[in-house]
């Protein structure tokens, strides 16, 4: 489904980003994590063309992303609430959203209606604008966002915080059923070691850019990634 092919990121000279290879097959639940500066944010920008690599490239499902947009209809993501539209309320934002991905006020009322319960009854109806929700909840409004017109990869940056227990609860379940019983290809980043695991089938290591671990997710994996970042820490 994502293919990385010799890509790096540079700046100023200095290298933030050096993936040789990495695949990400359909339907895989693909964490991503490290420390901060470890070029997790980096990874997701060239994936949704947000910044153009300095070598190499990327194909989602046979698509250069830096060389054509066909990549966009079948990809939604959320990286931060810079993502949002701060003016509009959160159904005005989801109708704009579905008239993108081709889908009518009725569709997009039925996906919501699904999301009830992690919304909290503190989204719709509300009269508010985005930017006046609370950063969980704009988190919450961002996320359901991405599920909109059917994709077939979801792309999300920390989407684990500023959201209360419960609705972290709520999302673990959302993506474990969007990979297992629906064949997305989701990605996640997480500084949250616990949740990615419970969550992800695959995770991966980024370190100064580059990959130092590529996990399939057992019982074994959080104590392998707490010992990975407590000798970081202490190395």
């Amino acid at each position: 489904m994502i293919t990385v092919s010799n890509l790096s990121k540079s700046y100023k000279g200095v290298q933030v980003l050096n993936i040789e290879n990495l695949d990400i097959p359909k339907g895989q639940s693909f964490g991503l994590v490290g420390n901060n500066g470890a070029g997790k944010t980096t990874f997701f920008s060239l994936l949704l063309d947000l910044i153009q690599p300095t070598t190499g490239h990327i194909k989602s499902k046979g698509i250069l992303v830096n060389e054509s947009e066909d990549w966009k209809p079948f990809t939604s993501s959320f990286i931060d609430e810079s993502f949002l539209i701060g003016y509009l309320t959160p159904e005005e934002y989801f109708y704009f959203i579905g008239e993108l991905r081709g889908q009518n006020k009725s569709d997009v009322d039925n996906l919501l209606a699904q999301f009830e319960d992690f919304f909290h009854d503190e989204i719709l109806g509300k009269k508010k604008y985005l930017r006046d929700l609370s950063k969980g909840n704009q988190k919450k409004a961002g996320i359901v966002a991405t599920l909109i017109g059917n994709p077939e990869v979801i792309i999300l940056d920390e989407p684990f915080a500023n959201l209360d227990p419960t609705t972290q609860i709520r999302l673990k379940q959302i993506l474990k059923d969007l990979a297992q019983k629906q064949g997305v290809t989701v990605l996640v980043s997480s500084h949250d070691l616990i949740h990615v695991t419970e969550v992800c089938e695959r995770i991966v290591v980024l370190e100064k850019g580059d990959i130092v671990k590529d996990l399939a997710t057992s019982e074994a994996t959080l104590k392998e990634l707490e010992a990975h970042f407590t000798s970081a820490s202490f190395g």
